[in-house]
């Protein structure tokens, strides 16, 4: 019997290794098999004219209270490290302890927030509106991605006919179709956003993944060249690989280059070490950039989130505090000092050693689930001190023209 068990244990190893093996090799086409729709492109039914001025169709806006996912705050874990060891460190209190914006500091701002995919589903290419599942880890990305921007004094975060996520695992036409169809909703509550907010409120544009892809074609048409452009603080397009050679340039907003810099565009890729980025890395090669041409081997864009320069490098007690989620990924609190950043030649933000955040960490150590929560209070205080340089700037101007 302890032999005939020895075989079946051995047995359950190699089967084991075989899946692995086989997981390993062809992970990209069972990725392609379990996730994208076989069917032929059927739009969604598409939102009403003026639908976004129902608030049901919002995870976040003003109005809707305790309730908002977004204005969550996250209790910290420990005292953070001494604050004069992080580049333009917040402002401190008698103690010398960090004093982190909060929801109750609310200052005059508007943040627009695009969320992430959270439609799996290979039935729709697009998730109808009110998809149970897809509702549901929509708004636990809302609360821990749009609420380190918790000192706006608003916030808006629509809900979009989303494309599933595997429009983003084959070139079928019909995945462009999918995500034409998303952002026409997108640039719909954008508008709606927009009309909504005083005219001369500073505004944020804020997403990740999908939500980043949105965003960038938002600042293309709807922000570049308009008045908007005066009032905007920074995108945070996080998640999303932008070519600084065949993207930046296009798009008519420079890369932040220092942590106080205005009306500029902030993004990073996060992977833990060692990493293996070469399924990113080669789609993004082979991907066409927005000035038409292959975006090839150039640099991403890589901004760090614990300086808030371009590039360079900065030590785990720069980080004011990484959101560490709970096994629900609905709750969580902020430990100071636990993760590092490094921009590489490539443009791929390396975090050091494995964290342990939770089980959605993707192949090759990449922590895409995790790109804001690892950097939450820095991502929090950043976007404090641009408007606060954004508000300073055009105060002067307006005295200038006295």
């Amino acid at each position: 019997m302890a032999k005939k068990f020895l075989y079946f244990v051995a047995f359950c190893i190699v089967l084991f290794l075989i899946g692995r093996i086989a997981y390993e090799m062809f992970q990209d086409e069972l990725a392609e098999f379990a996730l994208v729709p076989t069917s032929e492109f059927t739009p969604t039914a598409a939102l009403e004219e003026n639908a976004y001025q129902d608030p049901a169709l919002w995870y976040s806006r003003p109005g809707i209270g305790v309730s908002d996912p977004a204005r969550w705050q996250p209790a910290i874990a420990e005292l953070a490290p001494d604050p004069q060891t992080a580049p333009d460190a917040p402002a401190s209190d008698a103690a010398g302890e960090p004093v982190l914006p909060s929801a109750a500091d609310t200052a005059d701002f508007a943040v627009f927030f695009v969320h992430p995919t959270s439609y799996l589903s290979r039935d729709n290419w697009n998730a109808p509106v009110g998809d149970e599942d897809a509702e549901r880890i929509a708004r636990i990305y809302v609360r821990g991605m749009a609420s380190p921007f918790n000192a706006a004094s608003e916030i808006w975060a629509p809900r979009y006919r989303q494309a599933t996520m595997g429009a983003f695992l084959t070139d079928a036409p019909e995945a462009e179709q999918a995500l034409d169809a998303a952002y026409a909703d997108v640039v719909e509550a954008f508008r709606y956003f927009v009309d909504s907010v005083d005219a001369d409120t500073p505004i944020v544009l804020a997403g990740h993944s999908q939500g980043s892809l949105h965003l960038l074609r938002l600042l293309r048409e709807e922000v570049a060249g308009t008045a908007l452009a005066d009032r905007l603080v920074a995108a945070y397009a996080i998640g999303w690989p932008i070519s600084v050679e065949h993207d930046v340039p296009a798009l008519g907003f420079a890369a932040c280059a220092t942590p106080a810099q205005t009306g500029c565009l902030i993004s990073w890729s996060s992977f833990a070490e060692p990493a293996d980025p070469s399924s990113v890395i080669e789609t993004y090669a082979a991907s066409v950039g927005l000035d038409g041409e292959a975006r090839g081997n150039s640099q991403i864009l890589c901004t760090n989130p614990l300086t808030g320069t371009f590039g360079g490098d900065a030590p785990a007690s720069s980080n004011l505090g990484t959101l560490v989620p709970d096994d629900s990924m609905s709750n969580g609190e902020l430990v100071p000092g636990a993760v590092p950043a490094r921009c590489d030649s490539r443009g791929l933000l390396l975090i050091g050693d494995p964290p342990e955040l939770g089980s959605y960490v993707l192949p090759g150590n990449n922590y895409h689930v995790y790109d804001i929560p690892l950097f939450w209070a820095n991502t929090q205080a950043d976007v404090a001190r641009r408007v606060a340089a954004l508000n300073a700037g055009q105060s002067s101007a307006a005295s200038a023209a006295n």
